[in-house]
């Protein structure tokens, strides 16, 4: 067996091993991925083959090693605006909604990867008080959530290059919210990060302390979990929402068969949830 090469059971132990941790399931036949995400770690640390990394892995003698992987599994590209409908829907529906509260919006981002969502969401926030002045006095706080530690802390620092501002940003948008950090790169500008605070969350355990939530982003997320995965997450998510509140999903994703403790909207276009 070569140093990259992996054996059925290897990787059937290594699939049971990701969805017992985060929820993910890989399905058959996805040892390629495995092997692209994973092999960079074996010169990281220092480890003699790719089947020699997932015993390690597995066997969690290696802490820093098994987050490691992890996070590689987890990592997935995101967009500016992903969809538009739902941004469309936040500012032109929710934000006035739930301005009545008189109280800060408080959003959850779930699964923010590097940043894009949460980002846009602040972005949608400002321009929603730009064109309606008084219409959210208390502004948004925005929670944003990763199990990728690596993410997390890309995310933080917002700088961005050409290839990442090129998928879904517009030119307006570019000039109105971000600033030239060099080498072709732009940061996201301070009010536009001050809304958002950053911090690990694995989907799979306790929300207890991230508080309630007014509106729940979980976008292209569910796609990777069992069924039985995405009950949990989404009956979690329920308890997670002050009364009323909105889930958001993906384009492609229902609660179909899932949870009954949503009731469907749409909005023409795109769909949200509200809490029954």
């Amino acid at each position: 067996m070569t140093a990259i090469s992996i054996s059925d059971q290897e990787y059937r132990d290594f699939s049971r091993f990701l969805e017992g941790q985060c929820g993910i399931v890989l399905g058959d036949s996805k040892q390629y991925l495995v092997r692209s995400r994973l092999m960079p770690l074996v010169q990281r640390f220092s480890t003699v083959s790719l089947s020699a990394l997932l015993q390690q892995v597995i066997s969690g003698r290696n802490l820093e090693l098994r987050v490691a992987a992890v996070d590689a599994m987890t990592t997935n590209e995101t967009l500016w605006f992903r969809d538009t409908y739902p941004y469309t829907v936040l500012a032109d529906r929710l934000l006035p909604e739930l301005a009545a509260l008189k109280r800060p919006i408080k959003i959850w981002s779930s699964a923010c990867s590097s940043g894009q969502e949460p980002y846009s969401i602040s972005m949608t926030a400002l321009e929603t008080q730009a064109k309606r002045p008084g219409v959210l006095p208390s502004g948004v706080q925005i929670t944003a959530t990763d199990i990728s530690s690596s993410m997390l802390e890309n995310a933080r620092q917002g700088i961005y290059d050409t290839l990442a501002l090129g998928r879904g940003l517009s030119l307006e948008r570019k000039r109105a919210f971000f600033e030239d950090a060099g080498n072709g790169s732009m940061k996201i500008a301070e009010r536009v990060k001050k809304q958002v605070a950053f911090r690990p969350q694995n989907l799979m355990g306790s929300y207890a302390l991230l508080g309630r939530f007014d509106i729940i982003f979980c976008r292209n997320v569910l796609i990777y979990f069992s069924p039985e995965m995405k009950a949990k997450v989404l009956n979690q998510m329920a308890m997670a929402l002050n009364p009323g509140g909105y889930l958001i999903l993906g384009a492609s994703e229902s609660l179909t068969g899932l949870t009954e403790k949503f009731e469907m909207i749409r909005c023409n276009p795109g769909i949200i949830y509200r809490l029954k």
